[in-house]
C-alpha cells in the first residue's frame, strides 16, 4: 500500500469517527452562493480515479487583500467556495498529507457563474513547496506581476501585488529558479526543495540600471505549522492588524520563562491573560483544543512552535470563531 493511499484511507477514517451517520447528510448539501461567483473544487489521487475526502484545498486571492481559504474537501472529495463581491481572480491547489496537487488559475470569476477545478494530488515523486516574496531592493516595495518558474519544468507563477508567489508540486532537490519582470535585472537562484515542506523565500529584484546584486534569503517552515494555516493566517493577520504571531525563532530569542509572558507582550493584554479592551480573560487554543487550565501549566516555551494573538472577536479567524470569544483569543501550537 502506497503512501498516498494510507492518507487516504486514514481521512476516511478520520471523517467516519468525526462526523459519523450524519456526516454524508452534511457533504451532500450545496453551499448556496446566491448571485456570487462560486468555484467547485475535485481532488483527486494522481491517477485521476479516486476522490479524496479531507484534502485540504487553498485557495490565494489574487485581485483582493483577504485571507486564503483553506477549507477541506468533503466525503465526495469536492469542496465548493462562495467567491467574494471584491475577487475576480485566484489561484488554487490541494495538499494531502505530505503531498500537494500543482496550482491552478481558473478563468475570471464572474458573479452568478460557477467554475470547476480538478486537481490531482502529486504522489510518484516526493516533491515540496516554495512561497515567496518579491520585492524592489532599493525601496523595499512589493514586485507584482514578475513571472517565476523553476527551470525545466512547465509549471510557472505571477507575484500578486503583494509580491507573493507560490508553486507547489515541485520534485524534491536542488532546482534552480528563475525570474524574470520587465524593468528589472532577471534572477536565477539555486534552492533546495525537501519533500513534504515548504521553503520560504525572501528576494530582493534589483532595476537594472542599478549595479546591486540581488538579495535572496531563504528558510523552511515548519510542517506542523503549515498544516494547521500558522502562516498564511500570520501573513495576512501582520498584513491587514488583525493578529500578533511569535515564531519559535522569536521565542527561543526571548527566552522567557512562561509562555504567558510572550502573550502579554502584546498590547493592551494584562498579566493572568486579562485583555484591557474587553475587559476579561482571553480564551486560550492548545493545538487548536480549548483549554481551561492556566497554559503556563500546560507547556513550556521551550515546547511551543508558534503562537497567534487575537485581541476581539472582529478580527478572529472563523475557526477560532464564536459566542464566546468576544475576549479574544490566544493560539499556541506546540512543536
Amino acid at each position: 500500500m502506497s503512501n498516498l493511499q494510507r492518507h487516504w484511507l486514514a481521512g476516511v477514517v478520520t471523517f467516519v469517527t468525526l462526523f459519523g451517520a450524519g456526516f454524508g447528510a452534511a457533504a451532500g448539501q450545496e453551499r448556496n452562493c446566491g448571485d456570487r461567483a462560486s468555484l467547485l473544487v475535485t481532488v483527486l489521487d494522481e491517477s485521476g480515479s479516486i476522490v479524496l475526502p479531507g484534502a485540504t484545498v487553498v485557495l490565494r486571492w489574487i485581485d483582493a487583500e483577504r485571507m486564503p481559504v483553506r477549507e477541506a474537501t468533503a466525503a465526495d472529495g469536492r469542496l465548493r467556495v462562495c467567491v467574494p463581491r471584491d475577487a475576480s481572480q485566484g489561484v488554487v491547489w490541494a495538499e494531502f498529507g505530505d503531498h500537494s496537487s500543482g496550482q491552478a488559475a481558473p478563468e475570471a470569476l464572474v458573479p452568478g457563474e460557477e467554475r470547476e477545478v480538478r486537481l490531482r494530488i502529486l504522489s510518484s515523486v516526493p516533491s515540496g513547496r516554495l512561497i515567496g516574496r518579491l520585492v524592489d531592493r532599493e525601496t523595499g516595495r512589493p514586485v507584482a506581476t514578475a513571472a517565476v518558474s523553476v527551470l525545466g519544468r512547465p509549471a510557472e507563477a505571477e507575484s500578486d501585488r503583494q509580491g507573493l508567489f507560490r508553486l507547489t508540486g515541485v520534485p524534491a532537490g536542488q532546482h534552480e529558479l528563475g525570474i524574470r519582470r520587465l524593468g528589472y535585472a532577471p534572477l536565477r537562484h539555486m534552492v533546495d526543495v525537501t519533500s513534504g515542506l515548504t521553503t520560504e523565500l525572501e528576494i530582493g529584484l534589483v532595476r537594472e540600471p542599478l549595479g546591486l546584486e540581488p538579495l535572496v534569503v531563504s528558510t523552511t517552515r515548519s510542517r506542523r505549522l503549515e498544516i494547521k494555516g500558522f502562516y498564511e493566517r500570520k501573513h495576512w493577520g501582520e498584513l491587514l492588524g488583525l493578529g500578533t504571531f511569535f515564531t519559535a525563532e522569536y521565542i527561543e530569542r526571548r527566552n522567557p520563562l512562561r509562555i504567558s509572558h510572550i502573550i502579554e507582550e502584546v498590547p493592551s493584554i494584562r498579566m493572568g491573560l486579562q485583555n484591557a479592551r474587553t475587559g476579561c480573560r482571553l480564551r486560550v487554543y492548545l493545538d487548536n483544543i480549548l483549554v481551561d487550565a492556566s497554559v503556563d501549566e500546560l507547556v513550556l516555551p521551550i515546547e511551543v512552535a508558534g503562537v497567534e494573538v487575537y485581541k476581539g472577536a472582529a478580527s478572529l479567524p472563523a475557526e477560532f470563531g464564536g459566542s464566546d470569544s468576544r475576549c479574544g483569543v490566544a493560539v499556541i501550537w506546540t512543536k
